[in-house]
């Protein structure tokens, strides 16, 4: 099923109604197989095609990147880490295309040297980084949080980097300053999508001063030990685990303070289904699909149980706080 956004004319599918294009392929193969009578040995060939696959794609093919695991409250969940392959190979990333496969196909074209992230807007100490001298600002941690998109789907990715905060400290924002705003990369000739008419570009995201603070959110440099892929935000994104995923802008090229809320992409293109906070509330449906379950990433089996959605993505006891009185319906 198909549905007209209405500002721009480009059409979503419901995602609750979209089987995963590895699920239907392996199915259809599998029934092709079954009416042939050689179960048995295709599905030997099967499995050494996915040891390869999981060779192929899994960490060790990029750089390392050292990091201590944290010890902040709610830094590690406990649950089955994604698989590598799964998380760098089912993405949303609009300036590689909009098939969840297309950033890991499109993605390599994109250059992150050089790579600078420029801190402006109201702050004493405004700077440009080189991507290098940003990773050194502070030590590396690794962090296992939950990903939840707004799509219904979930992951568990372990992460590396340090808390944004100890950014936001060293610029010294001014007391004027209630918002931070996160430009990404918006570059025609390695982003190949950019232009189109999805979301007016380049991507820009934002949080409340107090939620960038917060602890938990990371300015992420890598994942499963090493630096991040190209399709999951290479150089440098941001990951704020209490909030649905496309509120953790990937490559990013700046970052300014502001004293007016930032005019984000998602709540530019449809103001009714992506609210600015956007944080994960099993009781806050999406206009055109339920919140309360979701479908985690490699949990995909023909008769696989939805999960049920936790408040804040289970970051609850960390930081609701940061929400006392607030109208989550209202502010959504």
């Amino acid at each position: 099923m198909l549905i007209r956004t209405g500002r721009d004319g480009f059409h979503h599918g419901i995602p609750s109604e979209i089987t995963p294009r590895a699920v239907y392929e392996d199915r259809r193969t599998m029934l092709k197989w079954m009416a042939t009578g050689a179960a048995g040995a295709a599905l030997a060939g099967w499995a050494q095609r996915e040891a390869l696959a999981q060779q192929v794609q899994r960490p060790g093919k990029l750089a390392a990147i050292a990091a201590t695991r944290s010890a902040a409250p709610g830094a590690v969940t406990m649950e089955k880490v994604t698989e590598y392959k799964d998380a760098t190979s089912y993405n949303n990333f609009y300036e590689f295309g909009t098939d969840k496969a297309d950033p890991a196909e499109n993605a390599h074209t994109l250059k992150t040297r050089p790579w600078t992230v420029q801190v402006e807007g109201l702050a004493k100490k405004p700077g440009t980084y080189a991507i290098d001298d940003l990773v050194k600002l502070a030590p590396q941690e690794e962090r296992i949080y939950r990903l939840r998109c707004v799509e219904g789907w979930s992951m568990v990715i372990p992460w590396v980097g340090y808390p944004l905060a100890r950014l936001i400290e060293k610029a010294e924002p001014l007391g004027n300053a209630k918002f931070v705003e996160f430009t990404t990369l918006a570059d025609p000739k390695t982003m190949p999508f950019v232009g189109s008419r999805v979301l007016d570009w380049p991507y820009e995201e934002g949080l409340r001063m107090d939620e960038a603070m917060h602890p938990l959110t990371l300015l992420a440099f890598g994942m499963y030990g090493e630096v991040l892929p190209n399709q999951n935000g290479a150089p440098v994104r941001i990951v704020v685990p209490w909030k649905y995923g496309f509120k953790s802008a990937k490559s990013i090229v700046k970052i300014r303070f502001t004293e007016r809320m930032p005019a984000t992409a998602w709540n530019k293109a449809a103001a009714n289904e992506y609210g600015f906070y956007s944080n994960v509330n099993p009781n806050v449906d999406h206009p055109r699909w339920s919140q309360a379950t979701e479908r985690r990433i490699g949990e995909d089996g023909l008769f696989a149980k939805k999960r049920k959605t936790m408040l804040f993505n289970g970051y609850e006891a960390q930081v609701g706080q940061l929400y006392a009185g607030m109208d989550l319906k209202k502010n959504y």
